[in-house]
């Protein structure tokens, strides 16, 4: 416990800190400046040890130890950030957009991770890396679901066309499941084991976690509907998604679904049976769920700066950082350009050009990519797993920090090329 607190002071000090300089001085996106802050604080902290120990730089990193990301996310908040992200979306919007989002999270996501893992491939025989077809698959498939923290934390305060925002949010929200089952089936492989198909395994993921995540919720859901206390109401909403997303990992399902799933459903029955509910009740609620998503956001991001200069141990690290990236990019561009052959209508006038150049561009990564690379450490050798955590830092902080900033330039060229055919 004493371990906790002393991290957590030094994290949501640096929240506070970092956000208060951002706010009076270089007033970029909260999110993208506590990364990119935290990074810089990261760097010089580096060099500051490095020289008062006379040592190497990489004899300080094996030395050091990482922050906890995967426990922080896969075992800590994950789920109450997804909740946080979905509690607001309503399965009526969902089916207006099922052909839509159903493309983008499961065809545009699997197209993705093999695209990516093939050009990897092909980058690592050139550089003569030992890193076999199965491993760059395992990459790919944890780079190619886009975030949902990012996506509706950094893109939704750009002005976007709201049905627009909501197919990039959906797209975020219900990719994770696929890029989870892409990852069990290529880490089998991987590490020489059984592993059942993709379809079988996708099915048991998201097919499991809505049944655990529909059933917990409505039943939860009786107790928010009849009790008066503002208080309360949270603390059952905090159960509802905490108790299915724990159920789930026993059973083997995806949480991170079953969490979207608690959120949608849980925003569909209060828009239906609790419209009468005090004003108060509803902004105790919506104010708790926004307040508490800013914080954990605000620490993960300080969390993933901090530990991005372990960066530095990727073999040839600016060469592969920079394949890394460019990768990532075609393999977006080309995933989105197969896609939109199935994907139907856009909305809001836009036609496939404008919208895959704005999902391109828009595809964030996040804290459950690093999570997923933390995670290779037992099944790979050393020099291979700092390329792919090295590899997955690269695309995070590039798609973070300089896709993030420039995103309200891209989008508003996007818009005005709109808003001039619909003329």
């Amino acid at each position: 416990m004493e371990n906790f607190l002393v991290l957590f002071v030094v994290l949501i000090s640096l929240v506070c800190l970092l956000g208060f300089f951002n706010e009076k001085v270089t007033r970029f996106t909260h999110e993208i400046s506590l990364m990119l802050f935290s990074v810089v604080i990261g760097i010089i902290m580096l060099v500051v040890v490095t020289i008062a120990k006379g040592t190497t730089i990489a004899d300080v990193l094996g030395k050091a130890n990482f922050l906890n990301i995967e426990g922080f996310l896969v075992d800590g908040v994950l789920c109450f950030m997804l909740f946080a992200g979905a509690c607001h979306m309503k399965l009526s919007d969902f089916r207006i957009f099922s052909r839509q989002i159903s493309v983008l999270a499961f065809v545009c996501t699997l197209l993705g991770a093999g695209f990516y893992g093939m050009l990897f491939y092909g980058a690592g025989m050139l550089l003569g890396l030992p890193i076999s077809l199965p491993v760059c698959l395992m990459f790919g498939s944890i780079v190619a679901p886009t975030d949902p923290i990012a996506a509706t934390s950094i893109l939704g305060k750009f002005g976007l066309p709201k049905n627009i925002s909501f197919l990039i949010q959906g797209e975020s929200l219900f990719n994770d499941g696929v890029g989870v089952a892409l990852f069990v089936c290529f880490s089998g492989l991987v590490t020489a084991e059984s592993s059942a198909g993709f379809f079988t395994v996708m099915l048991k993921e998201i097919l499991g976690a809505v049944a655990v995540g529909a059933v917990v919720t409505i039943v939860c859901f009786l107790l928010y509907r009849f009790t008066k206390s503002n208080t309360m109401g949270i603390f059952v909403s905090l159960m509802t998604v905490s108790l299915s997303y724990v159920l789930c990992e026993w059973l083997g399902f995806s949480g991170a679904i079953a969490s979207v799933v608690c959120g949608i459903l849980f925003s569909t029955l209060r828009s239906r049976f609790c419209e009468n509910d005090e004003p108060e009740k509803v902004h105790t609620f919506d104010t708790f769920w926004e307040t508490l998503d800013v914080m954990l956001n605000s620490l993960l991001y300080v969390m993933l700066g901090l530990t991005f200069v372990h960066i530095l141990q990727m073999e040839h690290v600016i060469i592969l950082s920079l394949i890394a990236i460019a990768a990532n990019f075609i393999a977006r561009i080309s995933s989105l350009s197969l896609s939109s052959i199935f994907i139907g209508k856009i909305p809001d006038g836009y036609d496939k050009f404008n919208f895959i150049k704005l999902l391109t561009w828009g595809g964030l990564r996040g804290g459950l990519s690093v999570a997923l690379a933390i995670s290779t450490k037992e099944m790979v050798p050393e020099k291979i797993y700092y390329i792919i955590l090295g590899g997955t830092y690269a695309i995070v902080f590039f798609t973070t920090v300089i896709q993030g900033m420039t995103m309200k330039p891209v989008y508003e060229r996007i818009d005005r090329s709109v808003q001039k055919k619909l003329k």
